[in-house]
């Protein structure tokens, strides 16, 4: 029986409800299990939502426009709408929403959509990938810190929030309307002030709950114009290991039982913190190997697509790597793929929810599913893309290549070996792209396996070309350099002089001794070509690229 926590619209407004959200109109017990999270955009003409997703209608504003986006959900099946509070006209919805039966929640004031996006995700994400045996620890599923959080505050009568040891909140009880202003800035944020941490700092309540052992308790406090209730900590801890620590916002003062009961919970927190931090850990291994199989194709690939949830649609392989240019020493540059590689995950799962990410050696891939009409897939691949990298900066160095879409699981690895060619090409730095399909570099691609074979053969330059560069060599000349310049502007000697800077007559001259020295028919196509594609496979002028020789000489 899996032991994930309820996916219910119920759970997340006992969760969530009151601090951030607000049931306006529905029913959530017939919202039946959530699929996901989806973020609406109203500039996007091929919207893709999970199954009963809870919708989150950023921008909308008016009972006009949330009750045309009501309508247009049905077709999407979703299961609930957040708009930002408060909304004019409300009593208009309440016909919509009994209409389609898509659940109105207004998201409070002040209270970020990434935030709950991000908050949303944790809650109804808990076991999605792999399945497991029941688990519990103290009677709470494991590693479900906002359930524990609210059993804590019925022990104490107290809303509670769970900390890490940076003061993040990691979980948080119901009923914190009955907290004060700071706690509400705490749980909008998901972390602690920087203006509350300096006063507890500076009262040394952070060393007491380092390290002491018992309660920590803090008087009533003012902030400026805010003031905050009496508060009660205690650390949680693994043997020596300070993990975090519980806080209770106390209206009234702790009877000694429930003073003990804080203690005795704090040990039982430590043990989900413990849980929840290695649950995360297996569940990126198992997700990183379920992609490792999936891409490797074989027997086991249409079983790890499903427990992905990806088997029965159209699926493209992104690439992601740094660019050699920006290779710095090893630990940075783990780091910065690892951070890159869950920043994709977060962007694509954001766009298309059922993408899964992982971090392959030195190359993240993503399967992202292209669903229904794939006439525009490519094009919507490329932009996803794009816009991933506009947002991460040029500073990061990352380049992405696209594969095919693949219309079976077994296509998938045959679209995972387009993405690496189109990825490698990036890296040539022959082009200025950042995002790249093998569509859009296919000969290009040709070009790098074709220096692969020639290296793996140990080929040497032949016929006219060899020539031409051992003419080079020994009399320092410049006639390769003069065949690229006049192939590459097709033969124009005006343009292909000033490429080079120097007179008209001179290139003139060095092209007729091109002919002459390598014994080259300029005049027919098929030496032409030949001509181009050897210096091609070359490398540039600079002399990068594949070759036994590292590339014609630039002088």
């Amino acid at each position: 029986m899996p032991t994930r926590p309820t996916r219910s619209l119920r759970r997340v407004l006992d969760t969530l409800g009151h601090t951030l959200l607000d049931l306006l109109y529905g029913d959530p017990g017939e919202a039946g299990e959530i699929g996901g999270v989806g973020i609406h955009d109203p500039h996007d003409d091929e919207q893709h939502y999970p199954e009963r997703a809870i919708v989150l209608g950023v921008g909308v504003h008016g009972a006009g426009e949330i009750g045309g986006l009501l309508r247009g959900l049905t077709a999407h099946s979703a299961a609930a709408l957040v708009v930002r509070g408060p909304v004019d006209d409300v009593d208009e919805l309440e016909a919509v929403v009994a209409e389609t039966g898509v659940a109105l929640l207004a998201l409070t004031r002040g209270a970020s959509w990434a935030q709950l996006a991000a908050m949303l995700r944790t809650l109804l994400s808990e076991g999605d990938v792999g399945e497991a045996g029941e688990q519990t620890l103290g009677g709470v599923p494991s590693g479900d810190l906002f359930a524990l959080a609210n059993a804590i505050a019925t022990l104490l009568d107290a809303p509670v929030t769970i900390e890490d040891r940076r003061s993040r909140i990691l979980a948080f009880s119901g009923r914190q309307d009955e907290a004060d202003a700071p706690r509400v800035a705490s749980i909008l944020a998901r972390q602690v002030p920087e203006r509350y941490l300096r006063i507890h700092e500076k009262r040394g309540v952070f060393k007491e709950l380092h390290t002491g052992a018992g309660l920590v308790h803090i008087p009533a406090l003012t902030f400026g114009d805010e003031a905050a209730l009496p508060r009660v900590a205690v650390a949680v801890r693994a043997g020596d290991e300070f993990l975090g620590s519980v806080w209770a916002a106390l209206r009234k003062p702790l009877t000694p039982e429930r003073e003990k009961a804080l203690l005795e919970a704090a040990k039982l927190v430590a043990l989900h913190v413990l849980r929840f931090r290695a649950g995360a850990d297996a569940e990126n291994r198992l997700r990183a190997d379920l992609v490792a199989t999936v891409l490797e194709g074989g027997a086991g690939a249409v079983e790890a697509l499903r427990r992905l949830g990806l088997v029965d649609e159209p699926t493209l392989v992104m690439a992601m790597g740094l660019a050699p240019e920006h290779r710095e020493d090893h630990a940075h540059l783990t780091a910065e793929r690892q951070r890159l590689a869950a920043a994709l995950a977060v962007h694509l799962t954001a766009v298309q929810p059922r993408s899964a990410v992982a971090l392959l050696g030195d190359v993240a891939y993503a399967l992202f599913p292209v669903p229904g009409d794939t006439a525009h897939t490519r094009e919507r691949a490329l932009q996803v893309a794009s816009n991933f990298l506009q947002r991460t900066g040029d500073r990061a160095g990352a380049v992405i290549g696209l594969g095919t879409v693949a219309g079976e699981p077994a296509a998938l690895p045959r679209s995972r070996t387009n993405a690496d060619r189109a990825l490698r090409v990036l890296f040539g730095g022959q082009t200025s792209r950042r995002v790249a399909s093998i569509a859009d570099v296919y000969v290009d691609a040709l070009l790098v396996e074709m220096r692969d074979l020639a290296a793996a053969n140990r080929d040497e330059p032949s016929g006219p070309l060899a020539r031409l560069m051992a003419y080079d060599a020994k009399h320092n000349a410049h006639l390769v350099e003069t065949l690229r310049a006049w192939l590459d502007a097709f033969g124009d000697v005006i343009a292909a002089s000033a490429s080079v800077f120097v007179h008209p007559n001179t290139f003139r001259y060095r092209i007729r001794r091109v002919a002459e020295v390598g014994q080259l028919d300029l005049q027919d196509p098929s030496a032409r070509f030949a001509a181009m594609l050897e210096l091609r496979l070359m490398g540039t002028p600079s002399g990068r690229g594949a070759g036994p020789r590292g590339g014609a000489p630039s002088a």
